[in-house]
């Protein structure tokens, strides 16, 4: 099992030594094909890394001209009066990865691609879920849903989704033969992008997600939106079948609010009700994965080391060093 866990003293530390990590993982497959695919999450864990990512692009240390790169999520039902300005809304996921990443680099990525929630109309998305109940299925066991859409939907709005928005982007990834290293974080309930709490692991590689009302309501008390009826209800989302499908996986965690399900993922078995567990399951499989900690988020770590140690996990203390 390649299951690793690095503890940091802090962001910072956790940003540089991840980017090093990255940076080393993309010189090692250029030297065997044309482009390297990437894996991005928004968010404030890896705004670090990516400055630090996008600092030895600069220098010369990779061509990031080689680099294609693929978002984990984005939200359905952003402000705007088209898709134009829906996807230049400052709260849009496409906005993030131009402010934190994309937009500092001198030579841009050959190709990034964020999913595509911003084409999607909420209102008309609403609509269509009311009047065709049989044509599709919410999945999951917490207030977060999965809308599971048939791909023989009688209604076409929904077929398009189901067609052009979740399988072609799942299919998109495929098609360049898959993601070389994923960048993750993790949300306080142990959810990986809109992979909410209670959504199954399996049958769920492209999501379309019914988002929690606690989510839409902290969104606007943590002033991303004026109002609930201004927050987006729903996000087009990868899946943890589809994230861990990367050959690595690299999961950011700082702040003492990550303690919990980080420790919970290590310690019990994989379960959708924290879906980073499904990291030990991907591990089992051959997948390379790796934690990066700061001193926080590893707290409950540090104390149940050896149990964790027990189950084949490799620990990696650099917070003293």
């Amino acid at each position: 099992m390649q299951f690793k866990v690095i503890i940091t003293r802090d962001f910072e530390q956790m940003s540089k030594f991840g980017a090093g990590l990255v940076i080393e993982n993309i010189r090692q497959v250029l030297h065997t094909k044309d482009t390297y695919t990437l894996g991005l999450a928004t968010g404030n864990s890896p705004t670090g890394l990516y400055k630090h990512l996008a600092g030895a692009a600069n220098e010369g240390i990779f061509d990031s001209s080689r680099i294609r790169s693929f978002n984990l999520d984005e939200y359905v039902g952003l402000p705007g009066e088209n898709v134009q300005q829906r996807a230049l809304h400052p709260e849009s996921y496409g906005f993030f990865m131009i402010q934190e990443f994309f937009g500092l680099l001198k030579r841009k990525f050959k190709e990034t691609n964020v999913p595509w929630g911003t084409l999607i109309d909420q209102g008309k998305l609403i609509s269509e879920l009311d009047a065709n109940p049989a044509d599709w299925r919410a999945d999951g066991t917490d207030k977060g849903k999965a809308i599971v859409i048939n791909t023989n939907a009688k209604s076409e709005y929904l077929r398009w989704i189901r067609a052009s928005i979740l399988d072609a982007y799942a299919e998109k990834i495929s098609q360049y033969g898959g993601i070389d290293l994923h960048i993750i974080g993790v949300g306080g309930r142990g959810h990986v992008a809109f992979h909410e709490s209670g959504i199954p692991f399996e049958g769920n590689e492209m999501l379309l997600v019914k988002l929690d009302d606690n989510t839409v309501e902290n969104a606007v008390k943590d002033g991303h939106f004026a109002s609930k009826e201004e927050s987006p209800s729903y996000a087009i989302s990868m899946g943890a079948e589809l994230v861990y499908q990367a050959r690595t996986v690299i999961l950011l965690a700082n702040g003492i609010r990550k303690t919990e399900p980080i420790a919970e993922s290590l310690l019990n078995d994989p379960t959708p009700l924290v879906p980073i567990s499904y990291g030990k399951i991907y591990a089992k499989q051959g997948g390379r994965m790796i934690y990066i900690l700061d001193k926080a988020a590893a707290e409950k770590v540090l104390q149940h080391a050896d149990a964790i140690r027990r189950q084949g996990i490799e620990i990696e203390d650099l917070s003293r060093a």
